[in-house]
C-alpha cells in the first residue's frame, strides 16, 4: 500500500508561495481605490465579516498606537483579540494577529488555496484583479471569521478610509485619530478633503471616537457623523485628559468622560501624542464599556495600558549606543518626534538618519527636524518608491541656508552603510536617531535586533 502525504490541496504548497503571490501583486496592480471588488469577494466567500465586532481606526498618525492600546486591555480583560494593521515591520503575517500572535502559516496556506480560485473569479469580472491589501483584507477576514473567532477585531484602514478595502465592515465603534499632511496625492489637496475620505468610514448609528483638530477640520467629521446619526466623542468635548507625571519610559494621567472619571492610568510608550492615542483608546473602551456589555475592570485597564508597547515608534533599539527609531514620515509625525527629542530625552549631540518616500512633504518634515540636528544622513529605503538620498539633501541645505544654520550632511544610498556612519558618529553622550518611511525602520530594527533583513511591506 503506497504512503500517503498531506500535501496542500490548493495551487500554493508553501506560505511563502502564497504570500509570494499576494505581495506580488502591489507592483503590478497598485493601489486601486473602491469597494466593488471587495463586495464581490465578500458574497462569494459568504459574507464572513458579518460575524465579527470590528473596531475600526483611521488617521494620519497613531493608528498603529491606538489599535496597540485597545487590543493590550481587551485581552488583559480576557477577551480574544484580533489585530490588522499595516504596515507590518518584520513578516507579512505580522498584520493579522490573535492575542499578539501572528496567523499560523499552515493556516495562511490552506486560506489562501481557498480564496485564490474566488479572486481569480472575481479578476474575470469587469471589475477586474483584486489588489494585494484587497487581498490580504479578505484574508484577514476570513482568518478571523472562519478560524480564530475572536470577540472584538481592531481593524486599522490602509489608506484613507472612504474607499480603503477595510471599510467594507460595519464596526461596532469607529475612530479617527487626527487628520494631518499625508497620502495627499491620493486623498486630496486639501485637509478638509482629507478629513472627508477618513470620514468615510463613519456608519450609520456607530458611535465615533475622535481627536481630529483644528476644529475647520474636525467639523468635516462632526457633519458626517450628524448625517450618519452617529453619537461624536472628541478629546476636548465630550472627553479630556491631564497629564500628571511624564518620565523616560513612563507617563500617567487623568481621564475625564461622560461616564466616569479614570485617575492615574499609566502608559510606558514615550512622547506626549501617546497620552492623546491612549486617551482615544479608552473613551472607545468606555463605550464598549457602557453600550455594548463589555466588561473592563480597573485592575485589567490599567495592566492594559501600562503593558502596551508599538514597535517602530519612539522605540530604543541599543544602548550602546543609543540608538532611538521612530516612523515619523510626514509633517504631524516630524513635529511629534521633534517634541519628543527637545522634551523626553538628553543627549550631547544629536545624529540622525534619514530616508524618506518620493510622494512625502519633505519641507514640512525638514522644518521640524533641521533646527534639532547636529549630523544628517540621507540615505535610501530598499522600496521601489524611494525618495531620492541626494534630492533631499539638497533641499535640507536649501532649508538650513533660510535658517542661517549649519549641519553636517551626509549622502550614503545604501542603507546598511548609512547606519554604519550613524553608528561610527554616535558617542557614549550622544543620540542616534533613525526615522522616515517604515519601509527604512523595519530594515534598521530588524538588522539591529536579529541580523536579518526584513520583509517589510503593506
Amino acid at each position: 500500500m503506497e504512503a500517503t502525504t498531506n500535501k496542500p490541496i490548493g495551487e500554493f504548497q508553501t506560505a511563502e508561495e502564497a504570500i509570494d503571490w499576494i505581495v506580488g501583486r502591489m507592483e503590478k496592480l497598485g493601489m486601486k481605490p473602491g469597494l466593488q471588488r471587495m463586495e464581490l469577494l465578500m458574497e462569494k466567500l459568504g459574507n464572513p465579516e458579518r460575524r465579527l465586532k470590528f473596531i475600526h481606526v483611521a488617521g494620519t498618525n497613531g493608528k498603529g498606537s491606538t489599535c496597540a492600546y485597545l487590543a493590550s486591555v481587551l485581552q488583559a480583560c480576557g477577551y480574544d483579540v484580533g489585530t490588522f494593521t499595516s504596515p507590518y515591520l518584520v513578516r507579512y503575517t505580522n498584520r493579522m494577529q490573535v492575542n499578539g500572535e501572528d496567523i499560523p502559516d499552515d493556516v495562511l496556506l490552506r486560506l489562501v488555496n481557498d480564496l485564490k480560485p474566488v479572486v481569480d473569479e472575481v479578476a474575470e469580472t469587469e471589475l477586474g484583479a483584486p489588489t494585494m491589501f484587497e487581498i490580504s483584507t479578505a484574508l484577514a477576514i476570513l482568518y478571523f471569521g472562519k478560524v480564530a473567532y475572536p470577540d472584538y477585531v481592531v481593524w486599522e484602514t490602509g489608506l484613507g478610509g472612504r474607499l480603503d478595502s477595510t471599510n467594507i465592515v460595519n464596526p461596532i465603534a469607529t475612530i479617527i485619530t487626527n487628520v494631518g499632511h499625508d497620502h495627499m496625492d491620493i486623498l486630496g489637496d486639501t485637509l478638509e478633503q482629507v478629513a472627508a475620505e477618513k470620514a468615510g468610514i463613519i456608519k450609520a448609528g456607530v458611535p465615533v471616537i475622535t481627536a481630529v483638530e483644528p476644529r475647520e477640520i474636525w467639523q468635516v467629521i462632526e457633519a458626517k457623523a450628524k448625517e450618519k446619526k452617529a453619537t461624536l466623542y472628541t478629546l476636548g468635548d465630550q472627553f479630556s485628559l491631564s497629564r500628571v507625571e511624564s518620565q523616560l519610559d513612563r507617563q500617567s494621567f487623568q481621564f475625564s468622560g461622560p461616564f466616569r472619571h479614570i485617575p492615574n492610568v499609566t502608559i510606558g510608550m514615550n512622547g506626549e501624542h501617546q497620552l492623546k492615542n491612549a486617551a482615544v483608546a479608552l473613551m472607545t473602551l468606555e463605550v464598549l464599556r457602557q453600550y455594548y456589555a463589555c466588561i473592563v475592570d480597573d485592575e485589567d485597564l490599567y495592566r492594559g495600558f501600562e503593558a502596551t508597547r508599538w514597535p517602530g515608534r519612539l522605540e530604543m533599539v541599543s544602548q550602546e549606543p543609543r540608538i532611538l527609531i521612530d516612523g515619523a514620515h510626514n509633517p504631524e509625525g516630524a513635529a511629534t518626534l521633534a517634541a519628543a527629542l527637545q522634551n523626553v530625552y538628553s543627549y550631547r549631540k544629536l545624529h540622525m538618519m534619514i530616508g524618506m518616500l518620493a510622494t512625502k512633504n519633505h519641507t514640512g518634515y525638514l522644518r521640524h527636524i533641521l533646527p534639532l540636528v547636529d549630523t544628517l544622513i540621507f540615505t535610501e529605503a530598499n522600496f521601489h518608491k524611494k525618495g531620492d538620498a541626494a534630492m533631499l539633501a539638497d533641499l535640507a541645505r536649501e532649508l538650513l541656508r533660510e535658517m542661517n544654520r549649519e549641519v553636517d550632511i551626509v549622502i550614503e544610498r545604501d542603507w546598511k552603510q548609512a547606519l554604519h556612519v550613524l553608528i561610527s558618529r554616535t558617542e557614549q553622550d550622544d543620540l542616534a536617531v533613525v526615522s522616515g518611511t517604515l519601509y527604512l525602520i523595519s530594515d534598521v530594527r530588524s538588522w539591529i535586533t536579529y541580523q536579518t533583513d526584513s520583509d517589510k511591506g503593506w
